[in-house]
Protein backbone atom coordinates (compact mmCIF):
# COMPACT_ATOMS: atom_id res chain seq x y z
CA UNK A 1 0.00 0.00 0.00
CA UNK A 2 1.30 3.34 -0.93
CA UNK A 3 1.60 5.88 1.86
CA UNK A 4 -0.82 8.15 2.35
CA UNK A 5 0.86 11.00 4.16
CA UNK A 6 2.37 12.35 1.15
CA UNK A 7 -0.92 12.45 -0.19
CA UNK A 8 -2.03 14.66 2.85
CA UNK A 9 0.86 16.72 2.68
CA UNK A 10 0.46 17.84 -0.78
CA UNK A 11 -3.39 18.50 0.09
CA UNK A 12 -2.64 20.59 3.07
CA UNK A 13 0.04 22.56 0.75
CA UNK A 14 -2.53 23.82 -1.42
CA UNK A 15 -5.02 24.21 1.25
CA UNK A 16 -2.94 25.74 2.78
CA UNK A 17 -1.47 28.32 0.26
CA UNK A 18 -5.47 29.38 -0.26
CA UNK A 19 -6.60 29.62 3.10
CA UNK A 20 -3.82 31.75 4.36
CA UNK A 21 -3.74 33.64 0.96
CA UNK A 22 -8.27 34.56 1.66
CA UNK A 23 -8.36 34.22 5.30
CA UNK A 24 -5.05 35.79 6.40
CA UNK A 25 -3.12 37.95 3.70
CA UNK A 26 -6.29 39.46 2.16
CA UNK A 27 -7.51 41.71 4.90
CA UNK A 28 -4.36 43.92 4.42
CA UNK A 29 -4.96 44.86 0.68
CA UNK A 30 -9.00 45.91 1.60
CA UNK A 31 -8.18 47.68 4.48
CA UNK A 32 -7.89 51.34 2.86
CA UNK A 33 -10.82 51.15 0.22
CA UNK A 34 -12.90 49.46 3.26
CA UNK A 35 -12.25 52.45 5.27
CA UNK A 36 -12.58 55.31 2.60
CA UNK A 37 -16.25 53.37 1.74
CA UNK A 38 -17.78 52.82 5.32
CA UNK A 39 -16.13 55.52 7.20
CA UNK A 40 -14.05 53.24 9.56
CA UNK A 41 -10.58 54.45 11.14
CA UNK A 42 -7.24 52.04 11.23
CA UNK A 43 -7.97 51.36 14.68
CA UNK A 44 -11.26 50.03 14.09
CA UNK A 45 -10.43 47.95 11.24
CA UNK A 46 -7.47 46.77 13.08
CA UNK A 47 -9.69 45.92 15.71
CA UNK A 48 -11.53 43.55 13.58
CA UNK A 49 -9.18 41.73 12.31
CA UNK A 50 -7.70 41.58 15.71
CA UNK A 51 -10.67 39.43 17.02
CA UNK A 52 -10.30 37.32 14.17
CA UNK A 53 -7.07 36.08 15.12
CA UNK A 54 -8.12 36.16 19.09
CA UNK A 55 -10.71 33.56 18.34
CA UNK A 56 -8.98 31.29 15.95
CA UNK A 57 -6.54 31.12 18.93
CA UNK A 58 -8.56 30.57 21.55
CA UNK A 59 -10.14 27.74 19.20
CA UNK A 60 -7.00 26.06 18.97
CA UNK A 61 -6.95 24.07 22.35
CA UNK A 62 -10.20 22.16 21.56
CA UNK A 63 -9.70 21.95 18.37
CA UNK A 64 -6.27 20.01 18.81
CA UNK A 65 -7.87 17.94 21.34
CA UNK A 66 -10.58 17.10 18.35
CA UNK A 67 -7.70 16.41 15.88
CA UNK A 68 -5.64 14.60 18.10
CA UNK A 69 -8.40 11.94 18.55
CA UNK A 70 -10.68 12.01 15.60
CA UNK A 71 -8.16 13.23 13.09
CA UNK A 72 -8.69 16.85 11.36
CA UNK A 73 -11.07 15.98 8.10
CA UNK A 74 -14.70 16.88 9.52
CA UNK A 75 -12.94 20.35 11.03
CA UNK A 76 -10.64 20.88 8.14
CA UNK A 77 -13.82 20.64 6.06
CA UNK A 78 -16.16 22.35 7.92
CA UNK A 79 -13.72 25.25 8.53
CA UNK A 80 -13.16 25.64 4.76
CA UNK A 81 -16.74 25.84 4.45
CA UNK A 82 -17.19 28.77 7.08
CA UNK A 83 -14.80 30.63 5.55
CA UNK A 84 -16.08 30.84 2.39
CA UNK A 85 -19.71 31.72 3.71
CA UNK A 86 -17.69 34.55 5.87
CA UNK A 87 -15.37 36.07 3.32
CA UNK A 88 -18.75 36.25 1.09
CA UNK A 89 -20.97 38.04 4.50
CA UNK A 90 -17.44 40.58 4.64
CA UNK A 91 -18.44 41.31 0.95
CA UNK A 92 -21.97 42.38 1.58
CA UNK A 93 -20.99 44.20 4.91
CA UNK A 94 -22.07 47.97 5.36
CA UNK A 95 -21.61 48.97 9.00
CA UNK A 96 -18.85 48.15 11.68
CA UNK A 97 -20.67 45.34 13.02
CA UNK A 98 -20.55 43.60 10.12
CA UNK A 99 -17.33 43.50 9.68
CA UNK A 100 -16.88 42.19 13.15
CA UNK A 101 -19.44 39.76 12.31
CA UNK A 102 -17.45 38.12 9.37
CA UNK A 103 -14.10 38.26 10.85
CA UNK A 104 -15.63 36.68 13.62
CA UNK A 105 -16.62 34.04 11.55
CA UNK A 106 -13.15 33.80 9.28
CA UNK A 107 -11.55 33.60 12.51
CA UNK A 108 -12.97 30.95 13.58
CA UNK A 109 -12.28 29.07 10.27
CA UNK A 110 -8.94 30.23 10.38
CA UNK A 111 -8.30 28.35 13.76
CA UNK A 112 -10.04 25.41 12.24
CA UNK A 113 -8.27 25.17 8.93
CA UNK A 114 -4.79 26.44 9.26
CA UNK A 115 -1.01 25.55 10.60
CA UNK A 116 -1.67 24.24 13.89
CA UNK A 117 -4.49 21.90 12.65
CA UNK A 118 -2.05 21.16 9.88
CA UNK A 119 0.48 20.44 11.80
CA UNK A 120 -0.91 18.26 14.11
CA UNK A 121 -1.85 16.31 11.20
CA UNK A 122 1.46 16.12 10.13
CA UNK A 123 2.93 15.53 13.31
CA UNK A 124 0.75 11.88 13.30
CA UNK A 125 1.50 11.17 9.81
CA UNK A 126 5.05 11.42 9.79
CA UNK A 127 8.41 11.83 12.52
CA UNK A 128 11.72 10.79 10.93
CA UNK A 129 10.51 12.87 7.65
CA UNK A 130 8.50 15.67 9.76
CA UNK A 131 10.37 18.33 9.16
CA UNK A 132 10.45 17.40 5.40
CA UNK A 133 6.82 16.93 5.07
CA UNK A 134 6.33 20.44 6.81
CA UNK A 135 8.37 21.64 4.32
CA UNK A 136 6.55 20.65 1.65
CA UNK A 137 3.31 22.16 2.92
CA UNK A 138 5.06 25.41 4.14
CA UNK A 139 7.31 25.90 1.07
CA UNK A 140 3.89 25.69 -1.09
CA UNK A 141 2.12 27.85 1.12
CA UNK A 142 4.84 30.60 1.57
CA UNK A 143 3.63 31.61 -1.76
CA UNK A 144 0.39 32.94 -0.28
CA UNK A 145 1.36 36.08 -0.26
CA UNK A 146 3.08 36.23 -3.30
CA UNK A 147 -0.21 35.25 -5.18
CA UNK A 148 -3.12 36.60 -3.04
CA UNK A 149 -1.70 40.18 -2.22
CA UNK A 150 -1.16 40.59 -6.00
CA UNK A 151 -4.24 38.92 -6.87
CA UNK A 152 -6.30 40.47 -4.46
CA UNK A 153 -4.75 43.76 -5.45
CA UNK A 154 -5.91 43.19 -9.31
CA UNK A 155 -9.31 42.38 -8.76
CA UNK A 156 -9.90 45.09 -5.97
CA UNK A 157 -8.67 47.64 -9.07
CA UNK A 158 -10.78 45.49 -11.54
CA UNK A 159 -14.08 44.87 -9.66
CA UNK A 160 -13.72 46.73 -6.74
CA UNK A 161 -13.05 45.64 -3.25
CA UNK A 162 -16.98 43.78 -3.01
CA UNK A 163 -16.58 42.05 -5.82
CA UNK A 164 -13.08 40.78 -5.44
CA UNK A 165 -13.89 39.15 -2.16
CA UNK A 166 -16.66 37.18 -3.62
CA UNK A 167 -14.05 35.96 -6.63
CA UNK A 168 -11.80 34.97 -3.26
CA UNK A 169 -14.79 33.11 -1.25
CA UNK A 170 -15.29 31.07 -4.40
CA UNK A 171 -11.93 30.54 -4.48
CA UNK A 172 -11.40 28.80 -1.35
CA UNK A 173 -14.69 26.70 -1.31
CA UNK A 174 -14.06 25.01 -4.46
CA UNK A 175 -10.43 24.16 -3.87
CA UNK A 176 -10.29 23.73 -0.10
CA UNK A 177 -13.41 21.67 0.87
CA UNK A 178 -12.94 18.63 -1.77
CA UNK A 179 -9.55 18.43 -0.82
CA UNK A 180 -9.98 18.48 3.14
CA UNK A 181 -13.05 16.10 3.14
CA UNK A 182 -11.47 13.82 0.34
CA UNK A 183 -8.19 13.60 0.79
CA UNK A 184 -7.89 13.73 4.86
CA UNK A 185 -7.37 11.04 7.03
CA UNK A 186 -7.05 10.72 10.87
CA UNK A 187 -3.90 8.23 12.40
CA UNK A 188 -2.46 6.17 9.58
CA UNK A 189 -2.90 3.50 12.05
CA UNK A 190 -6.20 3.12 10.72
CA UNK A 191 -4.73 2.52 7.48
CA UNK A 192 -2.49 -0.20 8.55
CA UNK A 193 0.49 1.79 8.15
CA UNK A 194 2.86 3.57 10.60
CA UNK A 195 4.47 7.12 10.80
CA UNK A 196 6.57 7.58 7.48
CA UNK A 197 5.58 5.09 5.75
CA UNK A 198 6.52 2.21 8.01
CA UNK A 199 4.18 -1.09 8.07
CA UNK A 200 2.80 -2.28 11.37
CA UNK A 201 6.04 -4.48 11.95
CA UNK A 202 7.91 -1.66 11.69
CA UNK A 203 9.33 -2.61 8.03
CA UNK A 204 9.70 0.27 5.36
CA UNK A 205 6.87 0.38 2.91
CA UNK A 206 7.55 -0.12 -0.74
CA UNK A 207 6.71 3.75 -1.58
CA UNK A 208 9.13 4.34 1.36
CA UNK A 209 12.58 2.43 0.56
CA UNK A 210 15.90 2.58 2.25
CA UNK A 211 14.34 3.82 5.47
CA UNK A 212 15.76 2.25 8.83
CA UNK A 213 13.10 -0.19 10.18
CA UNK A 214 11.93 2.27 12.93
CA UNK A 215 12.71 5.38 14.96
CA UNK A 216 13.38 5.31 18.35
CA UNK A 217 10.68 5.95 21.14
CA UNK A 218 10.10 10.18 21.05
CA UNK A 219 8.83 12.10 23.89
CA UNK A 220 4.79 10.92 25.15
CA UNK A 221 4.16 14.57 27.09
CA UNK A 222 0.61 14.99 28.13
CA UNK A 223 -0.41 18.28 27.64
CA UNK A 224 -0.72 18.87 31.86
CA UNK A 225 2.57 18.04 31.70
CA UNK A 226 3.75 19.74 29.32
CA UNK A 227 1.90 22.78 30.97
CA UNK A 228 4.18 22.30 34.53
CA UNK A 229 7.24 22.55 32.62
CA UNK A 230 9.80 25.37 32.31
CA UNK A 231 10.40 24.48 28.16
CA UNK A 232 6.79 24.68 27.61
CA UNK A 233 6.85 28.33 29.01
CA UNK A 234 9.86 29.76 27.03
CA UNK A 235 9.20 28.36 24.09
CA UNK A 236 5.17 29.78 23.93
CA UNK A 237 7.11 33.28 25.51
CA UNK A 238 9.33 33.12 22.15
CA UNK A 239 6.73 32.07 20.07
CA UNK A 240 4.01 35.23 21.51
CA UNK A 241 6.79 37.58 21.06
CA UNK A 242 7.90 36.70 17.24
CA UNK A 243 3.91 36.19 16.57
CA UNK A 244 3.38 39.85 17.63
CA UNK A 245 5.51 40.83 14.81
CA UNK A 246 4.43 38.59 12.27
CA UNK A 247 0.74 39.90 12.64
CA UNK A 248 1.65 43.18 13.19
CA UNK A 249 3.23 43.33 9.97
CA UNK A 250 0.85 41.06 7.79
CA UNK A 251 -2.25 43.39 9.23
CA UNK A 252 -0.07 46.90 8.42
CA UNK A 253 2.16 46.31 5.60
CA UNK A 254 0.23 48.02 2.44
CA UNK A 255 -0.55 50.81 4.67
CA UNK A 256 2.60 51.09 6.02
CA UNK A 257 4.62 50.89 2.94
CA UNK A 258 2.13 53.33 1.15
CA UNK A 259 2.44 55.76 4.04
CA UNK A 260 6.07 55.47 3.47
CA UNK A 261 5.36 57.28 -0.01
CA UNK A 262 6.18 54.07 -2.12
CA UNK A 263 3.59 53.88 -4.76
CA UNK A 264 0.66 50.64 -4.69
CA UNK A 265 2.28 48.85 -7.75
CA UNK A 266 5.78 48.88 -5.50
CA UNK A 267 4.37 47.96 -2.36
CA UNK A 268 2.08 44.80 -3.70
CA UNK A 269 5.45 43.58 -5.14
CA UNK A 270 7.44 43.98 -2.02
CA UNK A 271 4.53 42.15 0.20
CA UNK A 272 4.55 39.88 -2.45
CA UNK A 273 8.18 39.12 -2.61
CA UNK A 274 7.76 38.57 1.33
CA UNK A 275 6.27 35.68 0.50
CA UNK A 276 8.52 34.38 -2.03
CA UNK A 277 11.62 35.04 0.25
CA UNK A 278 9.90 32.91 3.02
CA UNK A 279 10.16 29.69 0.52
CA UNK A 280 13.92 30.48 0.63
CA UNK A 281 13.98 30.64 3.94
CA UNK A 282 12.30 27.16 4.61
CA UNK A 283 14.45 25.45 1.95
CA UNK A 284 17.66 26.37 3.90
CA UNK A 285 15.76 25.96 7.31
CA UNK A 286 15.40 21.92 6.32
CA UNK A 287 19.24 20.89 5.88
CA UNK A 288 20.50 23.02 8.41
CA UNK A 289 18.70 21.13 11.00
CA UNK A 290 20.51 18.79 9.80
CA UNK A 291 23.40 20.23 11.56
CA UNK A 292 22.13 22.75 14.06
CA UNK A 293 19.38 22.43 16.96
CA UNK A 294 16.29 23.58 16.24
CA UNK A 295 16.26 26.03 19.41
CA UNK A 296 20.05 27.80 18.07
CA UNK A 297 18.34 28.14 14.53
CA UNK A 298 14.92 29.86 16.55
CA UNK A 299 17.57 32.46 17.85
CA UNK A 300 18.82 33.29 14.71
CA UNK A 301 15.55 33.44 13.15
CA UNK A 302 14.15 35.97 16.01
CA UNK A 303 17.61 38.00 15.44
CA UNK A 304 17.12 38.11 11.85
CA UNK A 305 13.55 39.52 12.17
CA UNK A 306 15.34 42.29 14.22
CA UNK A 307 17.68 43.23 11.60
CA UNK A 308 14.53 43.09 9.47
CA UNK A 309 12.47 45.81 10.98
CA UNK A 310 15.90 47.70 11.81
CA UNK A 311 16.29 47.92 8.04
CA UNK A 312 13.35 49.56 7.14
CA UNK A 313 13.47 52.12 10.10
CA UNK A 314 17.44 52.84 9.46
CA UNK A 315 18.24 52.49 5.41
CA UNK A 316 17.38 54.88 2.97
CA UNK A 317 14.63 54.93 0.47
CA UNK A 318 14.41 51.36 -1.71
CA UNK A 319 17.02 49.74 -0.25
CA UNK A 320 15.80 50.37 3.65
CA UNK A 321 12.54 48.49 1.98
CA UNK A 322 14.19 45.44 -0.13
CA UNK A 323 16.43 44.88 3.19
CA UNK A 324 13.16 44.15 4.94
CA UNK A 325 11.59 42.23 2.80
CA UNK A 326 14.38 39.83 2.43
CA UNK A 327 15.11 39.31 5.39
CA UNK A 328 12.02 39.67 6.94
CA UNK A 329 10.70 37.13 4.60
CA UNK A 330 14.02 34.88 5.53
CA UNK A 331 12.53 34.78 9.26
CA UNK A 332 9.46 34.44 8.33
CA UNK A 333 9.82 30.79 6.22
CA UNK A 334 12.02 30.05 9.18
CA UNK A 335 10.02 30.57 11.90
CA UNK A 336 7.22 28.83 10.59
CA UNK A 337 8.89 25.46 10.72
CA UNK A 338 11.11 26.22 14.16
CA UNK A 339 7.39 26.46 15.47
CA UNK A 340 5.99 23.13 14.23
CA UNK A 341 9.48 21.28 14.79
CA UNK A 342 10.06 22.26 17.87
CA UNK A 343 6.42 21.50 19.70
CA UNK A 344 7.16 17.83 17.97
CA UNK A 345 10.68 17.65 19.27
CA UNK A 346 9.91 18.43 22.53
CA UNK A 347 6.44 16.78 23.71
CA UNK A 348 6.32 14.37 21.15
CA UNK A 349 3.52 13.81 18.48
CA UNK A 350 0.38 11.89 21.17
CA UNK A 351 -0.55 15.44 22.21
CA UNK A 352 0.49 17.55 19.99
CA UNK A 353 -2.58 19.38 18.55
CA UNK A 354 -3.44 19.51 22.70
CA UNK A 355 0.13 21.05 23.18
CA UNK A 356 0.15 23.28 20.43
CA UNK A 357 -3.22 24.30 20.97
CA UNK A 358 -2.78 25.50 24.97
CA UNK A 359 0.31 27.29 23.50
CA UNK A 360 -1.84 28.83 20.58
CA UNK A 361 -4.59 30.29 23.45
CA UNK A 362 -1.53 32.37 24.80
CA UNK A 363 -0.46 33.31 21.01
CA UNK A 364 -3.99 34.32 20.53
CA UNK A 365 -3.31 37.06 22.82
CA UNK A 366 -0.32 38.68 20.91
CA UNK A 367 -2.54 38.08 17.93
CA UNK A 368 -5.30 40.49 18.95
CA UNK A 369 -3.25 43.12 20.15
CA UNK A 370 -0.62 43.40 17.65
CA UNK A 371 -3.30 44.07 15.18
CA UNK A 372 -5.02 46.52 17.47
CA UNK A 373 -1.90 48.16 19.08
CA UNK A 374 0.03 49.04 16.09
CA UNK A 375 -3.59 50.77 15.09
CA UNK A 376 -4.06 52.68 18.47
CA UNK A 377 -0.24 53.40 18.16
CA UNK A 378 -0.74 54.80 14.24
CA UNK A 379 -3.76 56.82 15.51
CA UNK A 380 -2.05 58.51 18.34
CA UNK A 381 1.09 59.24 17.24
CA UNK A 382 0.57 59.70 13.20
CA UNK A 383 2.95 57.23 11.93
CA UNK A 384 4.58 53.51 12.74
CA UNK A 385 7.84 54.22 13.98
CA UNK A 386 6.83 53.85 17.22
CA UNK A 387 5.05 50.25 16.21
CA UNK A 388 8.19 48.99 14.42
CA UNK A 389 10.70 49.77 17.51
CA UNK A 390 8.55 48.03 19.64
CA UNK A 391 8.47 45.45 17.22
CA UNK A 392 12.27 45.07 17.32
CA UNK A 393 11.84 44.90 21.23
CA UNK A 394 9.34 41.66 21.19
CA UNK A 395 11.96 39.88 18.65
CA UNK A 396 15.11 40.58 21.23
CA UNK A 397 12.63 39.17 23.70
CA UNK A 398 11.50 35.96 21.57
CA UNK A 399 15.78 35.25 20.81
CA UNK A 400 16.38 35.45 24.45
CA UNK A 401 12.83 33.03 25.16
CA UNK A 402 14.40 30.75 22.90
CA UNK A 403 17.47 30.59 23.97
CA UNK A 404 16.09 30.19 27.28
CA UNK A 405 14.00 27.19 26.13
CA UNK A 406 17.20 25.44 24.65
CA UNK A 407 18.83 25.53 28.29
CA UNK A 408 15.69 24.24 29.69
CA UNK A 409 15.48 21.34 27.05
CA UNK A 410 19.22 20.46 28.12
CA UNK A 411 18.08 20.38 31.63
CA UNK A 412 14.95 18.46 30.94
CA UNK A 413 16.74 15.36 28.77
CA UNK A 414 19.69 15.11 31.69
CA UNK A 415 16.73 14.29 34.10
CA UNK A 416 14.65 12.44 32.11
CA UNK A 417 15.64 12.66 28.84
CA UNK A 418 18.42 9.75 28.26
CA UNK A 419 21.80 9.14 28.72
CA UNK A 420 23.81 11.35 26.71
CA UNK A 421 24.43 10.66 23.16
CA UNK A 422 20.64 8.10 22.90
CA UNK A 423 19.45 9.10 19.62
CA UNK A 424 16.10 11.22 19.30
CA UNK A 425 14.01 12.55 16.47
CA UNK A 426 15.08 15.86 15.89
CA UNK A 427 14.76 18.37 13.04
CA UNK A 428 15.05 16.86 9.62
CA UNK A 429 16.46 13.80 10.59
CA UNK A 430 17.96 11.61 13.55
CA UNK A 431 20.57 13.38 15.38
CA UNK A 432 22.51 12.20 18.71
CA UNK A 433 22.43 14.37 21.96
CA UNK A 434 25.52 15.62 21.57
CA UNK A 435 24.71 16.76 17.92
CA UNK A 436 21.39 18.51 19.17
CA UNK A 437 24.05 21.14 21.35
CA UNK A 438 25.02 22.85 18.34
Amino acid sequence: MRFHGWRIAWALAVTQTVGYGVLYYAYSVFTVPMEAELGLTRAQTSGAYSLALLLSGLAAMPIGRWVDARGARVPMSVGSLLGAACVLLWSYTDSLTGLFLAQAGIGLAMGLTLYDVAFTVLAAWFRRDRIRAMLVVTMVAGLASTIFVPVATAALEGFGWRVALRLLALVLAASCVPLHALVLRDHPRRLGQEPDGRGPSGAATASAPGLAPSPPAEPATGAREALRSGLFWWLTAAFVADRLAIVAIAAHSVPLLLERGYAPGLVAAVAGSIGLVQVVGRVVFAPAARVFSLYTLAVGTYLTRVLALLGLLALPGGVGLWVFAALFGLANGASTLARGGLVGEAFGSANYGAINGSMATFIAASQTVAPLGVGLLHVRTGGYDAALWLLVGAGVVAAFAAQRARGAAKARAMVGGGPKGEPRVGGAGLRSEEDGRR
